[in-house]
Formats: structure tokens, sequence, C-alpha cells
């Protein structure tokens, strides 16, 4: 594949509120203007949010700031790596009230105000501050961005077959998937602060776009120290498959390398805890879970299945000069999704 490489500011939509076509291709730094999603008409089909994990040696930290259209998502979980105890709280709220969210990456905060959940996401100087209070959870943690560190974007459009011009397009999706950001800070559960020290890692999902009402994704991501230098793993399949784009990328000491390639994931939907394997001509991987968070919700309009499995990477990727990079032990997730919304 032949994906096209933005190196300056562009608008992911255009006057008419349709995907600018200009804004096609892929990103190391966040160089798409959003501030089009919502805009006017496509009412129901606009999404926007901000998704973080930390993984820590004791536990896993998540947390959503979202709105899609006629109603905001917002949740923390957290799970306890040694007793697999795992704290859950999801709010549904009509409308966009309850959600503040920036126009494009980095313009401002995002918020969620709910009696259950209070979320705040800053940047700072350090990089981006991640605060939340939730039924048993309190957390304050800053996820590092050191000097020079490169994340991925990439605009995803679904076309409409036999079709021309801007017409073409059922949807479009912008996501920047940020990986390998040093983590540090404190979590507080049931009134006992757990350190988040050194060694644990945070990883951004940030979208804006116009999405079909269904759609099946694969995401995966890794983090981790491999001889001596910083790995970040970034993975997707299924919501790009024949887009023109692909959201797979490797991190090396900050240093981005775009994988051009859809790359076949092999695993066992009757068996989510079986090994899985990601492999083309580019990587190599095998994903080993630990933990499977499995969730299933149906509010009318809204349903999803989420099976998201936490573990270890083993394997290589090749990076942009040719390099097998290892990614041996390096920790994250990959995870199948199907959402109707």
């Amino acid at each position: 594949m032949i994906e096209r490489e933005i190196t300056t500011p562009v608008s992911l939509t255009g006057a008419d509120g349709e995907l600018n076509p200009a804004a096609l291709g892929w990103t190391r730094t966040p160089l798409h203007d959003t501030s089009g999603i919502p805009g006017r008409g496509h009412r129901g089909r606009n999404k926007r949010w901000e998704y973080w994990a930390v993984m820590t040696p004791t536990h896993v930290v998540a947390l959503t700031v979202s709105c899609i259209d006629y109603l905001s998502l917002h949740s923390v979980w957290v799970l306890d790596r040694t007793t697999r105890e795992a704290i859950d709280t999801t709010v549904l709220s009509p409308g966009g009230r309850s959600a503040t969210l920036p126009a494009s990456l980095g313009d401002g905060p995002a918020r969620a105000r709910t009696r259950k959940v209070t979320l705040d996401i800053d940047e700072v100087d350090e990089g981006t501050r991640l605060r939340g209070v939730a039924p048993r959870v309190r957390f304050d943690i800053t996820a590092t961005r050191p000097a020079g560190h490169e994340s991925l974007g990439v605009v995803v459009p679904w076309r409409r077959s036999g079709r021309t011009g801007r017409s073409q397009y059922r949807g479009f999706q912008y996501t920047v998937k940020d990986v390998a950001r040093p983590a540090h800070g404190t979590l507080t559960l049931d009134g006992t602060p757990v350190d988040v020290p050194t060694g644990s890692w945070a990883v951004l999902d940030h979208g804006r776009g116009r999405w079909p009402y269904q759609v099946w994704w694969n995401w995966a991501a890794g983090s981790g120290v491999v001889n001596g230098r910083t790995i970040g793993l970034q993975l997707g399949s299924k919501w790009t498959d024949g887009s023109g784009a692909t959201e797979n990328a490797v991190v090396v000491d900050g240093h981005l390398s775009k994988i051009s390639e859809e790359l076949v994931w092999d695993y066992d939907p009757s068996d989510w805890m079986r090994p899985w394997r990601v492999r083309g001509d580019h990587a190599d991987l095998t994903f080993t879970p630990f933990h499977n968070k499995h969730s299933r919700t149906n509010a009318l309009v809204i349903a999803t299945r989420t099976d998201q499995l936490f573990g270890t990477w083993t394997g290589w990727v090749l990076d942009s000069a040719g390099e097998r990079v290892s990614v041996d032990g390096i920790e994250g997730w990959a995870e199948d999704v199907l959402n109707r919304w």
C-alpha cells in the first residue's frame, strides 16, 4: 500500500462540512483541524472521544470522555492485576451537556461531569494530566511527552461502491493513537493510595469522525522497553480494510515508522485467552493474554460487544529502515469490538 504522509496543517472537513480529500493520509504529529465535527447535518453519525489507558506493574486504569451526538458516554475502569478484581463505572447521559471536548487535539481540556463520574484531561508542560473520580476510585496521573515523541494520526474513509466525488464517502474517521507515553502519579482505591511508578505506560486513542451505524474493529497497542529502547506498538484491522489506509505503526525511542500493510489477525473468538497472532511481510507478532475485559451494552439504539484482552507481546516489526525491531516483553492489549451506534 502507498499512504501519503501529511506534513502541513489541514482541515478534516471542507467548507461544505464533508470530508476534505486533502485530509486523507497519515501524520507523525497531530496536524488535522477537526473543528468541523460535529458541524451541521449528519445528526447521530458524529462521534468524538478521548480514551486513555494506563498500564502499571500492579493495575490497569482506563478512562473515556465521549459524545456520540445523541448521548454522552463516560467511563472509569480499573483492574487489579494481582487479584483480577475490576471496578467499572460507566455513565450514559442524553445529549452532550455532560461532555467537554476540544475542537482539535490539544486545543483545550476534555471534561466529563456527571453525578457518578468526574474526569479532567488537561495538556500541561510535562505532557497530559489525567484526573478522575468515580465510586471507589480516584486518580491523578501524568502521561509525559518526551522531547521529539511522535504519534500516529490517520484519516480512514468508508467509501460507497460505484460512486465518485464527495458523495462517495459514507463516513470517515480521524484517529490519533499515541503509544508508549511514560506515566507517573497516584491511583487511590477505597481510600488507599497506590503509586503509579516508573515503568508505567499510557496510551491515547483520540477520535473525531462520522461513522456508519455498525462497525467492527480490532485494535492493539503495546508499550515497554526492549534492549534499552522504548518501544510502542500500534495495530488495527477490520474497520480500515479496503479503505486505502492502515493504523499500523511502531515507535522506537519516539520515532514513528508507518507500516503500510493490512496485517493478518488470527485469534479464536470461542477462546479469547488463547494467544493471538498478527503477521505479514512487515511483522510477526504473538500476543499472550492474561485478562479479558468482556463487556456488553444494549441501550436501545446503542449495542456494543467488547472483548479487550490485556497481555504481553513477543515477536518483531520492521521499521522504516528495514530493521527488525523486537517487541519481546512489552505489555498492552488486543481487542475485538462490534459497535452499533
